[in-house]
């Protein structure tokens, strides 16, 4: 085969690193190499929560693909099917149109989306925290709120728009309610009459948060929240919600204007156009990655169910970054070797831990066999990140971020990015008319019309 067609499917943890270790392992314009994502960079999820307080700008997390790589070719858009017959992938372009991207080597690594259950209300009044746009917006919202609470009187309002509630124990779900109630702290500064009416909620259904950290870490991290001020609720999940409130299912009422969903991710559907087998929606491969009767297709990552040979505490991989970063090696290699006629490798990686940053001074961390809390644990979580990050401009960042918060403090002004509407920056080419509902002349253009008359127009 002269120049095999080789296109990876996604932009992050897995994605990326295999097309950089295919770049690594193909000399210069031995293969075409693709890579097919909605956008040109590569999100570090794990900080998200800290972009979301404010504590990171978004630039940090998102590194460039065009930086990262050398030749090979970016494809913006969703793959949105692939046609194995035809060895064909199907990209809908930014602009709508479907086009056909070819393959004779297809790794899949499209990631996942944040999980819905059949929960009224929840599509329509949850945010979420799993993509750039939603930590920038959700950021914006919560600021947005304390903001609206001050402002009314209205003692029902006031009280529905101070209360948050996240949904989910796990690592972003935690580090999610840290750090947006720390941003709350520094906002109600400004708004002292505030700080007592203040409310931060963290549900699960689980019986405990964190259960990867384990037990012992697991109640720590339990007593940090509940330092911070925050009201832990486990064996509980959300019956419905609506625009003012929260009914959890052991039938508690909460008035409520901020729903943060964390409880779990999906699979990408794309694995469901392969007409495979699947666990959970993901993707079910062979120990070296390749799909079972797809010898030309590999899959890693969150849409992939890959057999976890390493160790016994079950029969898959989790998701998680650590591990899709360590499947990334592995594909390239097997997709490499499978041009080549050569043996594939099996994908073998033992869990090195677990880090979590509750901002501030509040860390916890597994690594390996050592628990870890305070500020060796801060340390620990903070250096992870630093090395995790496969850029070197990001890196450089983070630190700055880090080091302007530790000595300066943060910033609570919003953004404008939850403004109604689209932003728009042009002035209007005609006058506009103030009217009421029923045609007459507004309060507002009335009051107008004085401030005219008393000091006249320019």
């Amino acid at each position: 085969m002269s120049r095999p067609r080789i296109v990876v499917v996604g932009a992050g943890f897995g994605g990326l690193q295999t097309l950089r270790h295919l770049e690594r392992r193909i000399p210069n314009g031995a293969a075409e190499l693709s890579l097919i994502a909605p956008h040109d960079y590569m999100l570090y999820s794990p900080l998200l929560p800290q972009v979301a307080s404010g504590m990171l700008t978004p630039q940090s997390v998102a590194m460039s693909v065009h930086r990262l790589t050398q030749e090979s070719k970016f494809i913006p858009g969703h793959a949105v099917g692939v046609d194995t017959a035809d060895r064909v992938v199907v990209v809908r372009r930014p602009t709508g149109e479907l086009a056909p991207v070819p393959y004779d080597r297809l790794v899949l690594a499209p990631g996942s989306l944040t999980r819905a259950f059949d929960i009224p209300g929840l599509t329509e009044f949850a945010y979420g925290n799993k993509t750039l746009a939603e930590a920038v917006l959700l950021r914006d919202h919560v600021l947005a709120q304390l903001e609206l609470a001050n402002d009314s009187r209205d003692p029902a309002e006031r009280e529905e728009r101070c209360r948050f509630v996240v949904v989910g124990g796990g690592y972003t779900g935690v580090e999610t309610a840290a750090s947006l109630k720390r941003l709350c702290e520094e906002a109600a500064i400004r708004y002292p009459e505030l700080r007592s009416e203040i409310r931060w909620h963290l549900v699960d259904i689980a019986p405990k948060v964190l259960p990867e950290l384990g037990d012992r870490l697991g109640r720590k991290a339990l007593r940090l929240l509940r330092g911070l001020g925050i009201e832990v609720k486990l064996k509980v999940s959300v019956r419905e919600v609506t625009q003012d409130k929260v009914v959890l299912t052991d039938g508690r009422v909460l008035p409520c204007r901020t729903l943060i969903w964390t409880a779990g991710v999906s699979p990408s559907p794309l694995v469901d156009t392969l007409d495979k087998p699947t666990q959970r929606g993901r993707l079910e491969v062979d120990t070296d990655l390749r799909v079972p009767g797809l010898p030309e297709v590999f899959a890693l990552g969150d849409a992939a169910a890959v057999p976890n040979i390493a160790e016994s505490n079950g029969p898959y991989c989790p998701p998680t970054a650590q591990y899709a970063t360590r499947q990334a090696d592995t594909a390239a290699r097997n997709v490499v070797d499978s041009i080549l006629g050569r043996p594939l490798k099996e994908f073998r990686h033992k869990d090195l831990g677990l880090v979590v940053d509750l901002s501030g001074k509040d860390a916890l961390a597994r690594i390996l066999n050592t628990e870890m809390s305070g500020l060796p644990a801060l340390a620990a979580t903070r250096g992870y990140h630093v090395l995790s990050v496969p850029s070197n401009t990001a890196r450089a960042r983070i630190v700055a971020n880090w080091a302007i918060r530790a000595f300066t403090g943060g910033e609570v002004s919003r953004l404008g990015f939850n403004d109604n509407g689209r932003p728009s920056s042009f002035a209007a080419n005609e006058s506009v008319e103030y009217l009421d509902a029923g045609g007459a002349r507004s309060e507002g253009a009335r009051l107008m019309d004085n401030l005219r008359e008393r000091y006249g127009e320019s």
